[in-house]
């Protein structure tokens, strides 16, 4: 609940920024283009890779590039936020963006799109930790400053989720280049409004820049994220994932420790001893170690298994980000009335739920879309709730100097937790998809590739074409089915987990308004 304010109304109104709302629809705009362009190539892959023909290896790039520059950089710029000015960094982040777009717009040759996608992901990564720190420095009215973390939380997650319906409709009618396109309008909407109403602002500490901790967090954190991704295509039998993932482990140590003894670090590590704030970063992890596996693992099902288009998979995917905005919107009245501890904790168990009804579903029928419709639309509405919740919750256990690193690791929370669930329940479900495959009467190439994964299979069946096609599909769409919704009980149970410690560890007596300042 919320702290009463004993001051007289007028002094609040006189201390209102009056520009709040126009800045927060320019920051929901920002936020929801970077949003949409983690996940608007998906259904833009196919006829990208029919027109400039990359490799296999081209191909791999070019889809994680982005998410690997955006990961590898965020913890940088949130602190050149907090020294240079965070609507600086904000604006050229955003001329970053446009150009990168451009550049991809004209692209002729692979390594093209991958220059282009890396330059996004700088240009993300500039401005994501920017938005959050812009937020918290315009609403000074503590309930005004939940609503606007609610809106944010929306649109990301609700963004994240929206990209492939939109790519689609783009794509469909005006090719991959309309994915990059579509950036470049919302760009200089952006820098043209922003330069005439958002504030700048910093931190009121300064320091030597640390070189060395940038390197160290670059090095790291890039690491980490390859790793992570690398993991989840690769399996947990390639070495090369778990040698990106011992780099990220050395340099991070080094880059805590380090951190740790400067005055004025590039990272106020020390945020994570604060439990509130320790705490909220896990709820926000997990709950997008849950809806990245189920977007990415739901999305192969309704292409793979029930023969759907990518617009066709991504329309049926938006009972997830629909509830997620309901209650985004709506969780800031409900921590106005109830403990936090309360309302994240049902948020997660609510997310559990979603994560474990398919499996339960299927205990007693065949699991079909109605009982995914069902599940997506309680995840969506338990990872609407317990992310907002952590996302006020994080930020106001953070003192004012250090907004962009605390932002920084809420957005780096948001990526990784998606990465991991890819790769942690995505390497899960393909090892359950093998193991519930019947004997096939195939050999060679076509039966290593039926077992390699659900998408190879289903290429396979198109290929032998007639009854003996439609009977494989069917084989291997049931397998399918089979093996993911395991994968999301596994999700349930780290949901309950986080569930329990938020009950057990965060104080009963917990306000957002603590630390704020």
């Amino acid at each position: 609940m919320y702290a009463p304010v004993s001051r007289p109304a007028a002094d609040l109104t006189e201390r209102l920024d009056p520009r709040r709302w126009i800045v927060l629809t320019i920051l929901s705009g920002s936020l929801l283009l970077i949003a949409m362009d983690t996940t608007i190539l998906n259904v833009a892959f196919p006829s990208l890779v029919a027109d400039l023909q990359p490799g296999s290896v081209q191909q791999l790039w070019i889809i994680d590039v982005y998410a690997l520059a955006l990961s590898g950089l965020l913890v940088t710029a949130g602190g050149l936020g907090d020294r240079w000015g965070r609507k600086r960094l904000l604006l050229l982040g955003f001329g970053i963006f446009a150009l990168a777009s451009l550049l991809a717009v004209f692209a002729t040759e692979a390594w093209h799109v991958i220059g282009a996608r890396a330059l996004l992901g700088v240009g993300g990564a500039a401005i994501m930790p920017s938005t959050l720190s812009i937020l918290r420095d315009v609403f000074t009215d503590v309930r005004e400053r939940a609503f606007a973390y609610a809106v944010w939380a929306a649109v990301l997650g609700g963004g994240m989720a929206l990209g492939p319906i939109i790519g689609g409709l783009l794509v469909q009618d005006h090719g991959w280049q309309s994915a990059f396109l579509v950036n470049i309008p919302v760009a200089a909407l952006v820098i043209g409004f922003g330069l005439r109403f958002l504030p700048e602002s910093r931190s009121a500490r300064s320091g030597k820049w640390d070189w060395w901790g940038v390197g160290q967090s670059i090095v790291g954190m890039l690491a980490l994220a390859g790793g992570i991704k690398q993991l989840g295509k690769s399996g947990v039998d390639d070495p090369m994932p778990w040698i990106l993932l011992a780099v990220a482990a050395v340099a991070l140590t080094v880059f805590v420790r380090r951190q740790l003894r400067l005055e004025v670090p590039l990272l106020q590590v020390r945020l994570f001893a604060n439990r509130s704030f320790s705490l909220a970063a896990t709820a926000i992890f997990l709950g997008m170690v849950g809806m990245g596996a189920v977007l990415f693992l739901v999305t192969q099902w309704f292409q793979y298994a029930q023969g759907y288009t990518p617009l066709q998979a991504g329309l049926r995917l938006l009972p997830a980000p629909l509830g997620l905005i309901v209650t985004s919107m709506t969780t800031p009245a409900l921590m106005q009335r109830f403990p936090i501890r309360h309302v994240m904790g049902a948020g997660l168990v609510a997310m559990a739920a979603g994560l474990a009804l398919p499996w339960v579903v299927q205990q007693f029928a065949e699991v079909g879309y109605p009982a995914f419709a069902v599940a997506l639309a309680v995840l969506g509405l338990g990872v609407g709730v317990a992310t907002t919740v952590a996302s006020v919750t994080l930020m106001a256990a953070a003192p004012t100097d250090d907004v962009g690193g605390a932002a920084a690791i809420e957005e780096t929370c948001y990526e990784l937790g998606a990465a991991m669930g890819v790769a942690i329940l995505g390497s899960l479900a393909t090892v359950l998809y093998t193991a519930n495959l019947p004997s096939l009467d195939l050999t060679g190439q076509a039966a290593d590739k039926v077992c390699d994964s659900v998408g190879e299979a289903a290429h396979v069946a198109d290929e032998i074409g007639g009854p003996a096609g439609k009977a494989l599909l069917d084989t291997v769409s049931h397998a399918y089915s089979t093996a993911v919704t395991p994968a999301f009980l596994v999700g349930a149970g780290l949901a309950l987990a986080a569930a329990a410690m938020v009950w057990a560890w965060i104080p009963r007596d917990l306000r957002p308004t603590e630390n704020a300042h």
